[in-house]
């Protein structure tokens, strides 16, 4: 269990940091563009790994179809809505509504896989959402957070939570991490690049620039699915959601020193306190 909770906070990590090199990335190029980039690099890093980590001793039909699924929505949708969401509201404010993911997590594991959610576990993810909003408070800059756009960020929340039930179910049935995130991966591949073809409008040019970043970017999130299964193949949904959805408070910190657009306030302060302490009462509690 130690090393579940270790692999959901290097999870937090990895995507919180994503958050923001996404940023940079998309300073050139909008959302269908970034994420054509951004997902097949990583699908290019499972596809070059295969032959060295991909066990095929337990396979299971069945476990493989569900990550095919659940790849045509995670990370395929989630990072569409994120980058649309990033280019509107900028990454903090798509961190903060993104945090509601483990209250729609801990629902679906209940109603989908008959977990039982203890307290504590639904104390710490409201914890979480509490202390990212607190994280996110900008009473000058209300009009960010108001109309449509907090719709992008809302639904992606609602999709990670599902892809998360989802890639658990299947894991119970062939509980490969690896062959989890090469499946998923490679299906949004294919979503992504097919929804930038697709557009009417004329397509933005990529910069090498560009390419680094979201090559980066590409990388974090890769690494952050593969960690979340990892942590969700020896935990239940209760334990990894709320703490991988600590990761607005890596994007805040990271985003204040690499991007130099976030001021350091009480309010973000405590909201750092608070995502902290309840992801320590959670993991101290069990």
């Amino acid at each position: 269990m130690s090393l579940a909770i270790l692999f959901a906070l290097l999870s937090s990590l990895c995507f919180g940091i994503g958050h923001v090199t996404a940023r940079v990335g998309l300073r050139t190029l909008d959302a269908r563009a970034g994420a054509a980039i951004s997902v097949p690099s990583a699908a290019l890093l499972f596809i070059v790994a295969a032959p060295f980590a991909l066990d095929l001793s337990q396979f299971s039909a069945a476990a493989a179809i569900l990550f095919a699924v659940v790849g045509l929505f995670f990370p395929a949708v989630v990072t569409l809505l994120n980058f649309r969401s990033n280019e509107l509201l900028g990454p903090t404010a798509t961190s903060t509504v993104s945090g509601t993911t483990p209250l729609f997590a801990l629902v679906a594991a209940a109603l989908l896989l008959d977990e039982k959610i203890p307290a504590r576990a639904a104390v710490a993810a409201a914890g979480v959402v509490l202390g990212i909003a607190l994280l996110s408070w900008n009473p000058g800059g209300v009009r960010r957070f108001s109309g449509w756009s907090l719709g992008w960020p809302f639904l992606g929340a609602v999709v990670r939570a599902l892809a998360q039930v989802g890639a658990k179910a299947a894991l119970l049935l062939w509980p490969n991490p690896f062959a989890a995130s090469l499946i998923g991966y490679a299906v949004s591949s294919i979503t992504v690049v097919s929804a930038d073809r697709l557009r009417r409008s004329q397509r933005m040019r990529a910069t090498p620039q560009s390419f680094i970043w979201l090559g980066i970017t590409g990388a974090l999130n890769g690494g952050a699915v593969l960690l979340m299964y990892l942590a969700l193949t020896a935990a239940p949904v209760a334990l990894v959601a709320p703490i991988v959805a600590a990761y607005p408070l890596v994007t805040l910190l990271v985003g204040a020193i690499v991007l130099q657009d976030e001021a350091v306030t009480l309010p973000r302060a405590a909201g750092a306190a608070v995502t902290v302490g309840a992801i320590v009462y959670l993991v101290a509690s069990r």
